[in-house]
């Protein structure tokens, strides 16, 4: 039995959740000290939901004075936290409010940390130097996936070389969050099964440690993992179902707060950091991304890692146990995830995405990584260059 590690578990943020809970945003937003308010927010969801219209109305009807920025988009940019930069600097905002789903709240974020910090924000996400300190950013949610409203990290991409990096510091820690499942009904089939793929995909980063465990955490995550997967069922079936809707709402904020993840070593991440160039290049759904890497992944190292997949073959994935076969009922457990994936209409390889990547792009994937994590990743089984290139090339 691996030994549980010492952790530190933090969840500053403010959680309002339900139905109609946006009507609180006013006296949130006196709580926590806002005067002057950006509001962030995307492409256009929120204008055509009516939303946007009603955080302006309420903050207009309570004397809060704001400014907007739109425009963030799926693999938030950099240019426009440059733009979110400027502008709350010249109009002296002092919290920024994502209106919006994981790329919104992303942005705010990076903005928060531009404004506060000398210098350019992307230092952060290179990891050159750290943040020290975020102007106080809070969201009001309209997509389960990314966590990103209760969790420490954010991931934005540089246009120029198509770079996409994470970066996580406490200082950028919402400091509110509301959580209304209403926000989610109307998202295309497709979106939802990616946030519940990112969902899953944060929970099984944490669940795959090679070193640490407490067997309360593996109840939890596993537990989460078995809602997710039900739920998202629920809503191939019926989109609209407001408790399917809340379960997965819940789970993807739970998924990401370090809740699943306490008294193990940190997790394998691997998985991400693989997807973050993929999602670079070609811009794909960061959920279908890891849903189409994951398989090979996992192939490529379940061996140096058995017990964790025998048990999450088992207690996850319902395959029956027998511990004379352990390797063989593993390996059974990756294919029903895969199926599962393939069900909710997520990709499990490369061709899945409609992408062929050549030779030359693998190895330039697999360069970007390994320069992105310092030359090799991974909890169980270290995975550099040349055994990134490898998983790449199994996926296609």
């Amino acid at each position: 039995m691996l030994c549980m590690q010492n952790f530190t578990y933090y969840t500053p943020t403010k959680v309002v959740f339900g139905k109609e809970t946006v009507t609180q945003l006013p006296a949130l937003l006196r709580e926590f000290g806002a005067r002057k308010v950006l509001i962030h927010y995307g492409q256009g969801s929120v204008v055509r939901s009516g939303l946007l219209a009603r955080v302006r109305s309420l903050l207009d009807e309570a004397g809060l004075a704001h400014a907007e920025l739109g425009g963030v988009v799926p693999n938030p940019r950099l240019s426009l936290v440059y733009e979110g930069i400027a502008l709350a600097k010249r109009e002296g905002v002092d919290l920024i409010l994502a209106v919006g789903g994981g790329s919104v709240i992303d942005s705010a974020k990076a903005i928060g940390y531009g404004v506060v910090n000398e210098g350019d924000v992307w230092d952060f996400y290179a990891h050159t130097r750290e943040a020290k300190g975020c102007l106080p950013v809070a969201a009001v949610l309209t997509l389960s996936a990314t966590g990103s409203e209760m969790s420490n990290s954010s991931v934005l991409t540089k246009e120029d070389g198509w770079l996409k990096r994470g970066y996580n510091a406490d200082w950028c820690r919402p400091k509110f969050a509301i959580l209304d499942p209403t926000y989610t009904e109307t998202l295309p089939a497709y979106q939802t099964a990616c946030g519940c793929t990112d969902i899953l995909m944060h929970t099984l980063e944490r669940y795959f440690a090679k070193d640490g465990s407490m067997a309360l955490t593996d109840a939890i995550a596993e537990g989460l993992l078995r809602t997710v997967m039900a739920n998202a069922r629920v809503l191939q079936q019926d989109p609209k179902n407001y408790d399917a809707r809340a379960e997965i709402m819940w789970a993807g904020s739970l998924s990401h707060n370090g809740l699943t993840g306490c008294g193990s070593d940190g997790g394998d991440w691997v998985c991400h950091r693989m997807e973050h160039e993929m999602g670079g290049l070609w811009d794909v759904a960061h959920g279908a991304g890891l849903a189409a890497i994951w398989g090979s992944w996992a192939r490529f190292t379940y061996r140096e890692n058995l017990d964790r997949f025998y048990r999450f073959a088992t207690q996850v994935m319902g395959i029956a146990p027998n511990p004379a076969s352990r390797a063989a009922v593993a390996l059974e457990g990756i294919e029903a995830l895969e199926h599962f994936f393939r069900e909710i209409g997520m990709p499990t390889s490369f061709h899945d995405l409609n992408l062929a990547p050549t030779d030359e792009e693998l190895s330039l994937l697999a360069k970007k990584y390994a320069l992105a994590v310092g030359g090799a990743a991974g909890s169980a089984v270290k995975i550099g260059e040349t055994e990134a290139r490898a998983i790449y090339r199994m996926a296609l």
